[in-house]
């Protein structure tokens, strides 16, 4: 019997969230200004589709490296108090934990101080290694492509591993969304793909989502594809020339931090698809998720349980 709904693989962060600071204008050098209680967090997709999903009613798993400090207790820690299993999150001998500075816009927008940290170390032999885990899962989520040095060059293979074992596949991407030409042999090994707008642009070079999609398939994609495009909302695709258009739904509450919007469609997409739903309600679970998410700081502070995120997309429906 398979013990978790999904296992969440890659990035997860300590989280240092600072607000407000106006991105649109530099510091200066020597400057002291004044901003809110300093806060810490946890993020990545570990973090933050993980809680998305705990909090949507899915028995979850984390797999991940950390490194042997402060910032490590705080990620499990945080994890564990969600009922998350932490189990196959390792310690790595030199590599510190990732850590991410978050600069807060008062809009809401956010720029990101970034050190990858021991995330680097996940890489093919880590996915053969934890084996088991992926074969007790009915989902892996892996992520973020473009911020795993060590796994991008052995994507294809570590996909078709993860496959393997029986455990379906949904990758998310990160930073520019990765390098095109490691994506491409691995697309055949996904189940569901959805990157952001300007992810899916640097990677194929089209603007229009449909083409992006298009592209994909032509590469050998099978599984569900779509495209983010934040306030325009999403297009997913669950064959060839067949499209689904979801639209982004007004967040119950005051928008407080877009950290984590897109981990959270994801999260609410997988958690739809798992339970079963017909496309188009599994994609507006996932829009109402990502409206949630928006109304607390940080990715998770305003996440909410399946029956009142379900709510809420079901009110779009109306």
């Amino acid at each position: 019997m398979l013990k978790v709904d999904c296992i969440v693989c890659g990035t997860c962060v300590a989280d240092i969230l600072v607000r407000p600071v106006k991105l649109s204008e530099p510091p200066g050098a020597g400057r002291l200004f004044h901003v809110e209680p300093i806060d810490v967090a946890v993020g990545g997709i570990v973090c933050n589709s993980g809680t998305a999903l705990r909090r949507l009613g899915m028995r979850v798993a984390a797999s991940s490296l950390v490194g042997n400090d402060l910032w490590s207790s705080v990620v499990r820690s945080r994890l564990e108090a969600e009922g998350i299993d932490t189990t196959a999150i390792h310690t790595h001998p030199t590599l510190a934990t990732s850590t991410t500075a978050v600069l807060i816009d008062p809009t809401g927008e956010r720029s990101f101080a970034h050190h990858v940290g021991a995330p680097e170390g996940i890489d093919l032999a880590f996915i053969r290694r934890e084996s088991s885990h992926f074969a007790s899962s009915r989902m892996a989520l892996v992520g973020y492509f473009g911020l795993l040095p060590g796994l991008e060059p052995m994507l294809a293979d570590s996909l078709a591993a993860i496959k393997q074992t029986g455990c379906q596949v949904a990758i998310e991407t990160g930073g520019s969304g990765g390098s095109f030409a490691a994506l491409l042999p691995a697309m055949q090994h996904i189940d569901i793909y959805v990157p952001s707008i300007d992810e899916a642009m640097h990677q194929t070079g089209l603007c229009d989502p449909r083409d992006m999609i298009a592209c994909y398939r032509s590469h050998g994609a099978a599984g569900i594809v779509g495209v983010k495009m934040g306030v325009r909302g999403s297009i997913l695709s669950p064959e060839a020339n067949v499209f689904v258009e979801i639209p982004c739904l007004s967040a119950p509450g005051p928008v407080v931090d877009t950290t984590g919007a897109g981990d959270s469609f994801l999260a609410g997409l997988i958690a739809g698809v798992l339970r079963t739903m017909p496309l188009r309600e599994a994609g507006l679970l996932g829009a109402a998720t990502a409206a949630c998410c928006v109304t607390g700081r940080g990715a998770t502070a305003g996440l909410r349980s399946f029956d009142d995120t379900q709510s809420l997309a079901r009110a779009a429906c109306l």
